[in-house]
């Protein structure tokens, strides 16, 4: 679908009220598509205490909603092997039954923990909109 900028806060608010923890969900898409702004905006519809930002340098960064259900965001995008993603803790984030949003999942590799949803974002540059695609 395609989506303003706008329409995708709300469709990530959407769906932040939605997920119940334990799940994983994956963001994938080129630099720019939006990804961190989607996470931001599941993260308000979570109620997640705090702004998410990009998690680029620390890779990831963890939230608590009011009802204290955990929130990891974490960006793969600057590892430089999925060998360096065996350190992230996922296996401690998903035995923890958090909520777990990573962009880049492609960059973990094995590591990566089984997605329960995985989205696709693309700009859609003539029309400053973004193409979000839940992928199966």
């Amino acid at each position: 679908m395609r989506l303003s900028a706008d329409a995708l806060n709300r469709f990530g608010e959407a769906l932040g009220r939605e997920l119940a923890a334990p799940v994983v969900v994956g963001l994938s898409g080129e630099l720019g598509t939006g990804k961190t702004t989607f996470v931001q905006a599941i993260c308000r519809g979570l109620g997640a205490r705090g702004l998410a930002t990009s998690p680029t340098y620390a890779l990831v960064h963890q939230y608590r909603t009011p009802e204290g259900r955990v929130v990891y965001h974490v960006d793969c995008y600057r590892l430089r092997s999925p060998a360096e993603a065996q350190d992230l803790g996922f296996d401690d984030m998903v035995r923890d039954g958090a909520i777990v949003l990573i962009e880049w999942p492609e960059r973990a590799g094995p590591w990566t923990p089984p997605l329960d949803r995985h989205f696709h974002l693309a700009y859609v540059e003539a029309a400053d909109l973004r193409e979000l695609e839940e992928l199966r």
